[in-house]
């Protein structure tokens, strides 16, 4: 389906589609950013910098923060000189992509989002900022990172289009959020799959079978863009238009995007890598017309196909 965009009085498009989860992230991850620097912050500057109410800055700083045990004194909020400095940048984009977990998910939140930002733990990845309702699956989804902090091996039935599937004896890496579900990133028979979570039923874990991580795998694993794990990538190259080039040079709006060249006409040329056509097509919709594909040959007219035959359906 078209995605519609939204445009505000300079006729750009705008980011009206961006959910509040996102600009949770921002406002949770400019904080952080602020407070592992040294800063004092002031609830009521807060409030008025971020177009909210105090109350929801003093959520943000008691409820949401609250793993950082913060000193309060004459109603500003800093983080204690022990605890000062020790998150890299990472941690922090870590830190934004979970930021709005604990509101979506309460039963997981606070124990996911201290685990994210624990350097020592590598069971979890988040991509992207929103998430799917595991309600009922907990057990299951805490067995499962158990068995990857301890290197047990496991069991489990997987539905697949074409039916069932056991899987014995498999290798679990990591749990793996990608645009909104979750998948398990393990190695079976040696090759690194994903398997998504919720199609996951019979678990069993084998905590007397244990497991060398492969250090191959691990590093392939923290280079991946996407859950597509063992399928041969292909370059895309696509031309962005001046008048949405801004959001593409501000943020990552494909995974693995690179701006391969700024063009006379301020617009962009972009690549990426991609392992389905789904990683990019949607993406190049939502921009129409100000985004078009350059190579490979072929996959713009395929895409202006399938637009034709979605228009002569309404």
């Amino acid at each position: 389906m078209f995605a519609i965009q939204q445009f505000n009085s300079d006729n750009h498009p705008m980011a009206a589609q961006t959910d509040p989860q996102e600009t949770i992230a921002y406002r949770l991850s400019e904080l952080l950013r602020r407070l592992n620097e040294g800063q004092k912050l002031d609830p009521h500057a807060l409030a008025q910098e971020f177009s909210v109410n105090l109350r929801t800055i003093q959520r943000d700083l008691n409820e949401r923060l609250a793993f950082l045990d913060l000193d309060k004194h004459h109603g500003h909020y800093r983080v204690s000189g022990p605890r000062l400095g020790l998150l890299t940048q990472q941690d922090i984009e870590r830190f934004a992509s979970v930021a709005g977990l604990q509101g979506m998910h309460p039963q997981l939140g606070t124990e996911l989002l201290k685990d994210l930002l624990d350097s020592r733990l590598q069971s979890l990845q988040i991509r992207g900022h929103h998430y799917e309702d595991l309600s009922g699956r907990e057990d299951n989804f805490r067995q499962l990172k158990q068995a990857i902090e301890q290197r047990c091996a496991i069991g489990f039935r997987y539905q697949k289009p074409e039916g069932e599937k056991t899987v014995a004896a498999a290798q679990p890496y990591k749990l793996v959020n990608h645009s909104g579900i979750w998948y398990l990133a393990a190695t079976d028979a040696g090759t690194l799959k994903s398997y998504t979570f919720t199609k996951i039923s019979g678990l069993l874990i084998d905590d007397q079978q244990r497991f060398e991580p492969d250090p191959a795998v691990v590093a392939q694993l923290a280079r991946e863009d996407s859950i597509w794990f063992n399928v041969k990538k292909t370059e895309v190259v696509f031309k962005v238009g001046r008048e949405v080039a801004g959001y593409f040079q501000r943020r990552q709006l494909v995974n693995g995007q690179k701006i391969e060249k700024e063009l006379a006409d301020g617009g962009l040329l972009v690549s990426c890598l991609i392992a389905h056509p789904n990683q990019i097509l949607p993406i190049v919709r939502y921009w129409l017309p100000n985004v078009r594909i350059i190579s490979p040959e072929g996959m713009q007219a395929e895409l202006e196909q399938q637009l034709r035959a979605y228009l002569g359906t309404v």
